[in-house]
């Protein structure tokens, strides 16, 4: 009996001896494998490249020289949309009050007192209603030719300071692409030089390329956008600034009118010489 007890107990301890050697040597296997499997994100996480946030002074520089040119065309095109989104405006080129006082005026029948107040004030309709006072003298078909000739120098004149925004649009383009073209030089001579093993140069150089390409257009698409928006709205101001100026010399009075002079334009037109000196006898041709 005690010698079964013994055997028994020998027994259980090597059991206990084969499942503490077994977990040893599971725990001796799985404990590298551990170990590598948490240091490999650790190692991932050092391995990757650290993002570097870049500010616009920063893309400015990546983009080389055609950023300078590129940034004064948006400061232009920045400083005509405002000048023309103004001179545009048909309460900026027929002011109420102007037009009030001319009316008045008119209402009055005094045309020099209106003459007076246009040129004193500074208006595409005060403009335009002086030059055309200063023919009513000459009749309705004078003062039309003048107003037509007046307005359609207001319009000229506007109308040359949009056409600059498609200038903008034109050349921002070209100038981003010329960068583009020196940018691309740059990248083949630095792959040239020091071959693949320098990404930090090439990239720095493509870099140039990209940024030149896209401020061009960043600044060409808005300028184009203007340029056909302000011109159609230069007419619409155009076509009430003729209808206002037109209802003043609606029925005017020409006949009371005839070869007054209300303005203070000089005359150079004289009575020829010889009809001056009492030689009715025109001069003979050479």
């Amino acid at each position: 009996m005690q010698n079964r007890t013994s055997a028994t107990l020998i027994q259980t301890v090597v059991r206990a001896s084969a499942c503490a050697m077994m977990l040893f040597g599971n725990f001796a296997i799985l404990a590298p494998i551990h170990a590598q499997e948490a240091a490999a994100p650790a190692a991932a996480e050092a391995a990757a490249p650290t993002k570097v946030e870049h500010t616009l002074m920063d893309r400015i520089h990546e983009g080389g020289w055609v950023m300078y040119p590129i940034g004064i065309c948006s400061v232009a095109l920045i400083w005509l949309v405002v000048d023309l989104w103004m001179r545009t405006s048909i309460k900026k080129m027929a002011p109420v009050g102007q037009v009030s006082q001319v009316q008045d005026l008119f209402r009055a029948g005094d045309y020099v007192g209106a003459y007076q107040f246009c040129k004193n004030n500074n208006a595409p309709f005060c403009d335009v209603s002086r030059v055309a006072l200063s023919f009513v003298g000459d009749g309705e078909a004078a003062v039309e030719t003048a107003l037509f000739t007046e307005l359609n120098k207001v319009n000229s004149t506007i109308t040359t300071r949009i056409n600059y925004l498609s200038v903008i649009g034109v050349c921002t383009p070209m100038i981003g692409l010329t960068g583009t073209v020196t940018g691309m030089m740059s990248a083949f001579a630095t792959l040239g030089s020091s071959g693949v093993g320098d990404p930090s140069k090439l990239s720095g150089a493509i870099g140039e390329v990209l940024i030149a390409t896209a401020s061009g257009l960043f600044i060409a698409v808005p300028a184009f956008m203007f340029f056909y928006f302000l011109r159609n709205r230069l007419q619409s101001a155009i076509s009430g600034l003729q209808e206002v100026v037109g209802a003043l010399f609606r029925k005017m009075p020409y006949s009371h009118l005839k070869d007054a002079h209300v303005g203070e334009e000089e005359f150079y037109a004289a009575i020829p010489n010889w009809v001056a000196g009492g030689d009715h006898a025109a001069p003979a041709a050479a």
